[in-house]
């Protein structure tokens, strides 16, 4: 992220602002919904990649803890689904292993396209209200599995994995139980950069981290106004500029 100009600093700060309230608010998505803008405005993905990761680590702990001191002192159930979380982990371990292969050796070009083109996938689901959903045990087990790989190569597999989580829990222990997921996925992400000695970005992380705190604490009024309403024309708005950013950024790949 060096030697950028001035806005695009800017424009990558409110960029990690709005990640951070799609991720506190949705309980997901705070990859899937900034990673294409981030592109834009620099098509490096093992940039930012570490950059969100180490974010949701962050944030993602201090809500869950948060939310089980409450537990325990009584004042709301518990919100993780220990049970459900261990069992759909079995499943994507390894589809997550083979993913953050294919994202370390795999060129940026190729990369941006992939990301791109799942994102648009997504997209399209949010626009048509036609969210991506499981009817049977052996289409949980594949959408888990697809939800496993695509998270080890970008941190965007989300969706795929709600489709699944969404089913079994309720709408009070959802966001909570992706947390910790999200969670444990990231840390085997992280130790493959580590050890693929790709760099943390860590300098960068002294004035993101804030922007990231700011959208983190709006996304929690979000949170609790989502719980009480109808969410849909929310999904639909992030889902037609999720669907242009994305067809820019394959022009922006491929097109010189």
């Amino acid at each position: 992220m060096e030697q950028l100009a001035v806005y695009q600093y800017i424009l990558i700060g409110i960029v990690f602002i709005w990640s951070g309230v799609v991720r506190s608010g949705l309980g997901f998505g705070g990859a899937v919904l900034a990673l294409p803008f981030l592109l834009l405005i620099d098509d490096q993905p093992l940039v930012y990649l570490p950059i969100i990761a180490v974010h949701l680590l962050v944030f993602s702990s201090l809500t869950v803890y948060k939310s089980h001191r409450q537990a325990l002192s009584g004042v709301a159930e518990p919100t993780v689904a220990w049970s459900f979380l261990g069992k759909t982990l079995l499943v994507m371990l390894i589809p997550k292993i083979a993913g953050v292969f294919g994202l370390i050796t795999l060129p940026a070009q190729v990369m941006n396209s992939i990301i791109f083109s799942i994102i648009s996938i997504y997209a399209l689901s949010y626009v048509f209200n036609k969210p991506f959903t499981s009817k049977n045990k052996w289409v949980d087990v594949l959408f888990l599995a697809l939800g496993g790989y695509i998270s080890g190569t970008s941190l965007i597999g989300a969706p795929v994995i709600v489709a699944v989580y969404s089913k079994y829990l309720s709408r009070y222990q959802l966001r909570d139980t992706l947390f910790v997921l999200w969670f444990i996925l990231v840390m085997i992400k992280m130790a493959s950069f580590i050890y693929a000695e790709v760099d943390l970005q860590l300098i960068h992380h002294l004035w993101l981290l804030p922007c990231a705190a700011i959208g983190h604490f709006i996304g929690l009024r979000l949170h609790a106004y989502l719980l009480a309403t109808d969410s849909v024309q929310f999904y639909r708005l992030l889902g037609v500029a999720l669907l242009i950013t994305s067809i820019l950024g394959l022009y922006k790949a491929w097109i010189p």
